[in-house]
């Protein structure tokens, strides 16, 4: 399962995007249809020549795994071998999760994938794939005869085309039907959104991002399982897994070329700086935060070193305040839906933004830094914020809400 959150392009950035818990271990059995010992060996050996093949960037060995009879897929696979050729691949492996028998010979695989960027990713990609085999009675291997997506049904860069691959000083900018000199700027402002993170959020983290950009927004959906509609105005996402002990899954920022394209320097500066702050408190960031706090935290740090009023910052809800109107609450996690009202979902970032950048004001950067790892490290949604506040801040949420409210009015009047 995963969670989107994000914004108008016509300004900022997109949210995160927060996946779920992906991975598992072992190889499942199931009451109908488990598959025999030696079908799951055989599978997972097909499966391992397929990932050494992959790696060695080897076309014939690993097409020497798929059904000869499968003309369509082998035409596709050797294609999407072809448009990886770029990439500075460091592992690739599938993880057998469970191998249900369709009869003697057939036989359907629930896999993850595991891919790491040498140099980028400090933890492996995962991605739920489904195969399908077919075992030759002649020479008794298992060939694959279908590979799809599962779960949302993402899809993969490399199966949108050829990728081109742009490394900056902090950045990789793999992208797909755009040009050199698109990617070239991109990774240019990327470098400048790592360092501009790393002054604003105090722990470690990788220091080096890696951006997708697609050919279409379009493929931008497909890359997030979702449709189209959904990301039209929106500039950017980041994908990644949230919270928990250890190494987490790597983020990917993906942009829309087409909403990332209508904005100016400035603009672009702010989304990518955003989408990197996401990256950078990942392991921060838990189901317990809300969303104002992870949207508004990514902006306040997107923000920190510019020289914006917060008028400038905030029109919309400064619209509001002007025109007696001002917010009763701090932004519920509803008012980020990305099908709401354009304006609403402006106000709710605005607000987001105008939280963090009263607790660093109020009480100092270094409670706000506090605030978002009270709540991200608090067991569950219920009582996060509420405890946070009293521990770090000493306050309680109707006191903060009413100096929230009154700081808008104070500086949005």
């Amino acid at each position: 399962m995963s969670e989107r959150r994000g914004r108008n392009g016509g300004r900022r950035a997109a949210g995160a995007l927060l996946a779920g818990l992906l991975l598992a271990s072992g190889c499942a059995a199931h009451d109908d249809g488990a598959a025999p010992d030696a079908t799951v060996r055989a599978v997972r050996a097909t499966l391992d020549r397929r990932a050494a093949a992959v790696l060695d960037h080897d076309t014939d060995a690993y097409l020497a795994t798929t059904d000869p009879e499968a003309t369509g897929l082998r035409t596709a696979q050797r294609r999407e071998l072809a448009n990886l050729a770029d990439i500075p691949l460091g592992s690739w492996t599938y993880r057998l999760r469970d191998v249900t028998a369709r009869g003697a010979d057939r036989a359907t695989a629930d896999v993850e994938l595991r891919y790491r960027i040498k140099g980028y990713d400090a933890a492996p990609v995962a991605a739920d794939r489904v195969f399908d085999l077919r075992r030759d009675r002649a020479d008794g291997r298992w060939y694959v005869v279908g590979d799809r997506a599962d779960g949302d049904g993402a899809r993969q860069l490399w199966q949108q085309g050829d990728v081109r691959v742009v490394p900056g000083k902090h950045s990789l900018v793999l992208g797909v039907g755009r040009t050199e000199q698109e990617l070239r700027a991109i990774a240019r402002t990327a470098d400048r959104a790592v360092p501009a993170v790393s002054d604003a959020w105090p722990e470690r983290w990788a220091g080096r991002v890696v951006m997708l950009v697609p050919r279409t927004v379009e493929d931008m959906a497909g890359l997030l399982g979702s449709s189209a509609a959904d990301y039209r105005g929106i500039a950017a996402v980041t994908t990644g897994q949230t919270g928990g002990a250890g190494r987490t899954p790597a983020d990917r920022v993906i942009v829309n070329p087409q909403a990332y394209g209508t904005l100016g320097t400035f603009g672009q500066r702010i989304v990518l700086t955003h989408e990197t702050a996401h990256v950078a408190t990942r392991t921060r960031t838990s189901a317990a935060t809300p969303t104002w706090l992870s949207e508004g935290f990514a902006d306040w740090a997107a923000y920190r070193s510019e020289d914006r009023t917060a008028a400038q910052i905030a029109p919309d809800l400064a619209n509001a305040v002007r025109r007696g109107d001002p917010p009763a609450e701090l932004p519920t996690d509803e008012d980020f839906g990305f099908a709401g009202d354009p304006a609403r979902l402006a106000r709710a970032y605005e607000g987001g933004w105008a939280a963090c950048e009263l607790i660093a004001d109020h009480w100092g950067e270094k409670k706000l830094f506090a605030f978002y790892r009270a709540v991200g490290g608090h067991p569950g949604r219920d009582g996060a914020v509420e405890q946070a506040m009293h521990e770090v801040l000493d306050t309680t949420p109707q006191d903060f809400t009413a100096l929230w409210r009154e700081q808008l009015r104070s500086r949005l009047g």
